[in-house]
């Protein structure tokens, strides 16, 4: 079930570049419409069936929905900021760098990689770099652009981290619902800073919205937003990075771009990497300390354990 969740979220984020890209709105609108209607969906299920859960969240639970929310609508801005200043390879390869800065931030944390990891999160990126070739230029918007791709991967890990932790104590209903509903009330401010407007589209780009917000939003981001609460984040992320490849193979079949020359090669390091990541993972738990009896079992770790 795990493996079959993890491929339909693949296919559900890779599908968001080539919709977006297909889609006459403004990005921002396009992310506040998929965040809000993703909200709208998750929450009518979740009202119903979680009235006791939303009663009893408590304020711990509101800041990390909201740290969260916040994260990820910083993340959406970042990278669209991003794709405007640099090549549009830099900024998804800078983007993915989230599984780095998620090893970074829980070694800061005090959870030490396994080494294991650390090999699969390097096989993994020599795949990204073949994909996209890190076309990174010297130019001085591009410099910015790429800073950020960075300061959007960095927020992204924040999303996944602060995720990890509130679905601990939070179902995927409850969780998705309140963190996408405050994400887009969030992203509403930045348009209406930035002047995007939300309304006003044809037909065809409310397909497009649709479109995104079904693939991206639920199939995606609630996809693994479920499985935070039996993955670590840094699992996750580095699933997500096979966002890379997925995404310019549709990008080739349904807009009609060329395929990189490297996207099969780096489909196989990035898959090899995966493996290597989650086996790591598995020989750190084994060698942990059994429980004793009437012990219960601790949280699963942000990161690298």
């Amino acid at each position: 079930m795990i493996i079959f969740l993890s491929i339909l979220g693949v296919i559900g984020v890779s599908a968001s570049g080539p919709i977006m890209a297909a889609t006459a709105a403004p990005v921002l609108a396009i992310a506040f419409w998929r965040n809000l209607i993703g909200s709208l969906v998750m929450g009518g299920p979740a009202a119903v069936s979680k009235r006791d859960e939303f009663a009893s969240l408590t304020a711990v639970d509101y800041r990390r929905i909201a740290l969260a929310a916040t994260a990820l609508a910083l993340h959406f801005a970042c990278f669209i900021t991003a794709l405007k200043l640099t090549s549009v390879a830099a900024a998804t390869a800078l983007v993915c760098l989230q599984v780095a800065w998620i090893a970074l931030f829980t070694t800061f944390l005090g959870s030490r990689p396994h080494r294991a990891v650390v090999l699969g999160l390097g096989v993994a990126f020599v795949g990204v770099m073949i994909i996209t070739g890190f076309d990174l230029s010297l130019s001085r918007d591009a410099l910015i652009g790429d800073l950020f791709a960075l300061a959007g991967g960095a927020l992204a890990g924040v999303y996944q981290m602060t995720g990890a932790v509130a679905r601990r104590t939070m179902s995927t209903g409850t969780y998705t619902t309140l963190c996408y509903g405050a994400c887009a009330a969030i992203l509403l401010v930045l348009c209406a800073v930035t002047r995007q407007p939300i309304t006003g589209f044809d037909s065809s780009a409310w397909i497009g919205i649709l479109a995104v917000t079904v693939m991206a939003q639920i199939l995606g981001h609630s996809v693994f937003n479920h499985l935070l609460a039996v993955m670590s984040p840094l699992v996750v992320s580095m699933i997500i990075l096979l966002e890379i490849p997925g995404a310019a193979i549709l990008a080739a079949v349904f807009l009609g771009e060329s395929l990189p020359a490297g996207t099969y090669g780096g489909l196989v390091l990035i898959l090899i990497g995966l493996a290597v990541v989650v086996r790591g993972q598995q020989r750190r738990r084994t060698s942990s300390r059994p429980l004793v009896e009437g012990e219960t079992a601790p949280p699963p770790a942000l990161g690298g354990d």
